[in-house]
């Protein structure tokens, strides 16, 4: 492979050695005081919503409960209504500030299902535009995010903070 054929990104770095980390992500960024250092966006008493630092698009981001269930039938009403209400803000934070044409949104249950973390339940919340999907995922299999992870952070914690 010569040079024409790469891609460069040596931000990823500090991405990759994270991802080297043993535990749960989910359960440590609950640990975790939120901020741009670690895309924490927020806690309550029940969840934690942050970026997912190796998004699908730009604005991808991951709601979890604060405690380690693996299923959706083990969730809590209480927890269930958190985090479909944290859903509802975020999503209402990113048409503000991103103006996507619509989302995906869901729980990807048990690795056949695509999950990639199968231990902690997350829901994804991932925005998408019209021809979003391009020729680079098709031909390389690579996707071009626009927007670094700490502009998409500090844009959506300053678009909740007027809510």
């Amino acid at each position: 492979m010569n040079s024409k054929n790469l891609l460069w990104a040596p931000w990823r770095i500090e991405y990759i050695k994270r991802a080297k980390e043993k535990g749960c992500i989910f359960c440590k960024a609950y640990k975790t005081r939120p901020s741009a250092n670690n895309f924490i966006i927020r806690k309550t008493s029940l969840i934690v919503s942050l970026l997912n630092i190796y998004p699908y698009n730009n604005g991808h981001i991951m709601v979890a409960p604060k405690r380690h269930v693996n299923t959706i039938e083990k969730l809590t009403p209480e927890e269930i209504k958190e985090i479909f209400s944290e859903t509802q803000a975020l999503v209402s934070a990113l048409k503000k500030i991103m103006n996507p044409s619509g989302f995906n949104i869901g729980m990807n249950i048990g690795s056949p299902a695509g999950a990639g973390i199968t231990g902690h339940l997350h829901l994804h919340i991932v925005p998408r535009w019209e021809g979003d999907t391009n020729f680079m995922p098709i031909l390389s299999k690579t996707k071009v995010i626009s927007q670094s992870l700490k502009e998409v952070y500090k844009e959506i914690k300053n678009e909740l903070k007027k809510n």
